[in-house]
């Protein structure tokens, strides 16, 4: 089976009859994936669930995700300047191709009535977030771990300039999109 990093070189072929790009570096290709949590509502259940979603969401991107802060005060929210409101891993290198090949070959089709990834959520600037609603799908996650489940962003960062050379490029390293 081809890894994402091995489809990433291949695309520079097909891209380039396409596009017509004078060189590689021209190309698309991945820069980062960021995976994010939120965390805001279920620290008001249970003041453990930001370590919960930090030691599991470091289980499955392999990385230690940092703590991020409320950035000013919302008195609807109950949210003070500085409250720890989510979590985020950023992924580069090995570990960020790693992460892709695991989420999509496994975690992807593990998802409950899974029909394909919509092409809409390509933004004009190339990149793709996704949002995955169970944080169960990754193998990683243990069956005692099904009481405490919580949703995360994946944004997967390119280099490419336009949307619809953007969602070319993804469509080449594999990610299912909608027929």
């Amino acid at each position: 089976m081809e890894t994402v990093k091995q489809k990433e070189k291949k695309a520079y072929s097909i891209l380039k009859a396409k596009y017509g790009y004078k060189n590689p570096m021209a190309a698309p290709h991945l820069v980062k994936v960021v995976v994010a949590s939120g965390t805001g509502s279920g620290l008001k259940r249970n003041k453990d669930y930001n370590k919960m979603v930090l030691e599991r969401l470091s289980k499955i991107t392999g990385q230690k995700p940092a703590t991020k802060s409320a950035k000013k005060s919302i008195a609807s929210f109950k949210i003070r300047l500085g409250d720890p409101v989510g979590v985020m891993v950023t992924l580069r290198g090995a570990r960020m191709y790693g992460f892709l090949d695991k989420l999509i070959n496994v975690a992807i089709p593990r998802t409950k009535d899974f029909r394909g990834i919509d092409r809409k959520i390509v933004d004009n600037i190339g990149n793709l977030t996704m949002s995955i609603k169970e944080h169960t799908i990754f193998p990683e996650t243990g069956d005692e771990e099904l009481k405490d489940v919580f949703g995360l962003a994946v944004t997967i960062v390119t280099t490419a300039k336009t949307k619809p050379e953007a969602t070319e490029f993804f469509d080449l390293i594999g990610i299912p999109f909608k027929k």
